[in-house]
């Protein structure tokens, strides 16, 4: 592409069963200039994941424009973190059989997390991204754990102190566990009540000798302080907060809820 035809602009989607979110890229001036969301009714759940893509294109005009690059992002349960002393490509699968059920015809891909020596190995959705294939042509694809891990880490440098965050999904959440950009600790939860997030939250405390009196607990993505999520944590949690997301605001003019609701989607 010529200088004359480039224009500097990019495309991040990040996508799940439950509907996808997307956000248009200046990338002259680094800044978000707009994004927008498709949930999927429960009684759509039926239907092709295709086809309720296919109606999220013909929706958003936005998403039929032409972009320089094009970045999908696979939002799922179904990834884990590997050290890059104990990584090979030719066994994806066997690091995802221990918290993933695996079978033979599964397509497995990683990310490389740069600056921390480790990989992210998940199974994408494969006919999405046949999907976008028809839309796009080309594009770049990551797991959307792979931009929170490496945000989250970059949060913690010089910090010594352990420091949890946990990043709220509509169906599932996760615990990250991290010390001056060391990862202690992560791991994915489905969840339907606030008890729920409760158990596991505690118990992952418990296991890793956290304090409740005195461990930092970050909250991201979809929960606010009026959450009952929140105010059940609150109860037991001394030391609980949102997690800091001013940095990422001057990129953009949204909100300090939606930046920390698509803090993985602002940051692709």
């Amino acid at each position: 592409m010529s200088i004359t035809e480039k224009k500097y602009n990019k495309l991040s989607i990040q996508v799940s069963l439950t509907g996808l979110s997307f956000c248009c890229f200046d990338t002259l001036n680094h800044k978000i200039k707009s994004f927008n969301e498709v949930h999927f009714d429960t009684f759509q759940k039926a239907t092709k994941i295709e086809d309720l893509f296919a109606d999220a294109f013909q929706d958003c005009p936005e998403l039929k424009d032409t972009y320089d690059e094009v970045v999908v992002i696979h939002n799922n349960t179904l990834s884990t973190f590997v050290p890059k002393a104990l990584f090979d490509e030719n066994y994806l699968g066997s690091y995802l059989q221990y918290n993933t059920k695996v079978f033979d015809t599964d397509f497995f891909a990683y990310d490389t997390i740069a600056n921390y020596d480790m990989n992210t190995v998940y199974i994408p959705y494969v006919n999405i991204n046949n999907f976008f294939i028809d839309q796009f042509g080309s594009f770049d694809y990551r797991h959307a754990n792979s931009i929170l891990i490496t945000k989250i880490l970059e949060a913690s440098k010089n910090n010594d102190d352990k420091k949890m965050v946990i990043h709220f999904n509509n169906a599932h959440f996760e615990i990250i566990v991290v010390q001056n950009q060391q990862l202690l600790f992560f791991n994915s939860f489905e969840y339907a009540t606030p008890e729920d997030f409760l158990y596991y939250l505690l118990f992952t405390a418990e296991q890793l000798s956290l304090n409740p009196e005195n461990f930092p607990l970050e909250i991201i993505g979809n929960c606010n302080e009026e959450s009952p999520y929140y105010q059940l944590a609150y109860q037991y949690i001394r030391n609980i907060s949102l997690f800091d997301v001013s940095t990422l605001q001057r990129s953009n003019t949204f909100s300090e809820a939606n930046n920390r609701q698509h803090f993985i989607l602002f940051h692709s």
